[in-house]
């Protein structure tokens, strides 16, 4: 990982490589001291894009074949300084059925250039200019359906696009999201997307505290299931998280859940003591502060960034605005 000139290496890199034809989990890793970073590709995988980000910069997507026992080098430069481009990802799906749509057409405006959605539906349009675009999705047996999208500096722009059967009549659905690019850069979004599907997880977004307004964001927490709130004065202070997954369970007290803040660890539970202070986290941190939650009941379900020996009571992962 370089910069645009090639010359510069990028200590630190983050790297996202999404498998085109084999259905397994993106891979999100950060290149070592010398931008260098070795990546094993499974056999079943003939295809995968992968691309770049530092900070809120990021490269160009390259698309690599793989081939069985043949090492592969890609140079990625990342673009710095003002960017007037944008991205849109999203899936495409079957609207009566709700099932991906393989190798659908999608394009923007008048541009020849055309993308096509994967085995699981999902496309990338990378180097959009910001500002509005006219998404055209094409594929034999669907009627056509075009929906505008507005790219915005420092987003991804999500779409979610529903194709109707031809020739059943059916009114096309397109829902369109914009998520923050920090989230995007975290991994957040895709923990999320493969949390909810294995169960392995519970996630609240921005949206999601907006709607609750909760008090204190602890006390929204403790809804999910497996979590409970305990040593809570009448104000609201000094509550802490336990889990029912830990080897101590409710019934001895709890086992306090390890809590980090902005990819921090603030409470970590071997010890049952505050790393910093103060001492509930409801004290430095407010719900209007707050663009995602993700919560882990057990050290099962942790994601190998949130795992170790003393993470056995799960944790529970806040991420600020």
């Amino acid at each position: 990982m370089t910069d645009d000139s090639g010359l510069i290496a990028i200590p630190g890199a983050t790297v996202v490589l999404r498998w085109t034809d084999a259905v397994r989990q993106p891979v999100r890793e950060e290149a070592d001291g010398e931008g260098r970073l070795i990546l094993c590709v499974p056999t079943d995988a003939g295809q995968a894009t992968l691309w770049a980000e530092f900070g809120d910069a990021s490269s160009e997507e390259t698309v690599v074949a793989l081939e069985p026992g043949a090492a592969h080098e890609v140079q990625l430069g990342l673009l710095f300084g003002e960017t007037t481009t944008g991205r849109v990802v999203g899936q495409v799906r079957d609207a009566r059925t709700h099932r991906p749509v393989v190798a659908a057409e999608i394009s923007v405006g008048s541009r020849a250039a055309v993308v096509q959605s994967n085995r699981t539906g999902r496309f990338v349009l990378s180097g959009l200019p910001v500002g509005e675009h006219e998404l055209s999705f094409r594929h034999i047996g669907f009627s056509p359906l075009t929906h505008s999208v507005t790219v915005t500096r420092g987003h991804t722009t999500e779409v979610d696009a529903r194709l109707s059967p031809d020739p059943v009549e059916l009114e096309p659905l397109v829902a369109t999201a914009t998520r923050p690019r920090r989230l995007e850069i975290k991994g957040f979004y895709e923990r999320k997307y493969w949390g909810e599907q294995v169960a392995g997880g519970t996630f609240f977004t921005a949206e999601d505290i907006e709607r609750r307004n909760p008090v204190r964001i602890t006390h929204m927490i403790a809804d999910a299931p497996g979590v409970r709130l305990a040593n809570c004065t009448l104000r609201g202070y000094g509550c802490k998280l336990y889990s029912s997954r830990g080897s101590t369970g409710f019934a001895s007290g709890g086992c306090l859940m390890n809590v980090y803040l902005d990819g921090n660890l603030v409470i970590r539970e071997s010890e049952a003591r505050w790393v910093r202070p103060p001492e509930s986290i409801n004290d430095f941190v407010l719900p209007i502060e707050i663009a995602g939650i993700e919560i882990y009941r057990g050290a099962a379900s942790l994601p190998a960034e949130f795992s170790g020996s003393d993470a056995r009571c799960g944790a529970v992962v806040i991420w600020t605005k």
